[in-house]
């Protein structure tokens, strides 16, 4: 039987990209994105409801994820669902559904003070050089804990 796997995500990261450098030399970016969603119950109340989703970005979309984006930008994320496993200090098994990134967009503008700008694909293209080519990464890596999926006290979706 066929499978299909494809996921589209726009929201706002609820905190700076944190980036790591793989034993391989490969860079992975995690991002905890706020989708909001807004709509009128029965009785005519406004509810706002926020999903928090965590998607991890490799190579140098991740590098530029690092450069362009802080706590608080918009982003188109396009990717794929992925099952990380792990097992604990205490032997536990614990699993978290993630997004692999494909490809990450970036909405908002560029940071003041940098003189690098964006490209559509979100990539890096720094103003003194040509584009930087886009790549796509394959290899995975050992997953990791990566903490709670509900976010922390003090944690803004936006």
């Amino acid at each position: 039987m066929p499978t299909f796997n494809k996921v589209m995500l726009m929201g706002n990261l609820t905190k700076d990209p944190e980036v790591r450098t793989l034993p391989t030399g490969l860079s992975v970016a995690d991002l905890r994105l706020a989708i909001n969603e807004s709509y009128t119950d029965k009785t005519g109340q406004k509810v706002e409801k926020a999903c928090f989703v965590d998607v991890a970005v490799w190579d140098k979309q991740a590098e530029a994820c690092r450069t362009y984006l802080s706590k608080g930008s918009p982003i188109l994320v396009e990717g794929r669902l992925q099952m990380d496993e792990w097992t604990t200090k205490e032997g536990e098994k614990r699993s978290k559904l993630r997004v692999r990134a494909d490809r990450v967009q970036f909405l908002g503008t560029k940071r003041s003070g940098s003189n690098a700008e964006p490209t559509s694909n979100g990539q890096a293209r720094s103003s003194q050089s040509g584009p930087s080519s886009p790549t796509s990464q394959e290899e995975m890596a050992p997953s990791e804990n990566f903490g709670d999926s509900t976010p922390a006290d003090g944690d803004t979706p936006f």
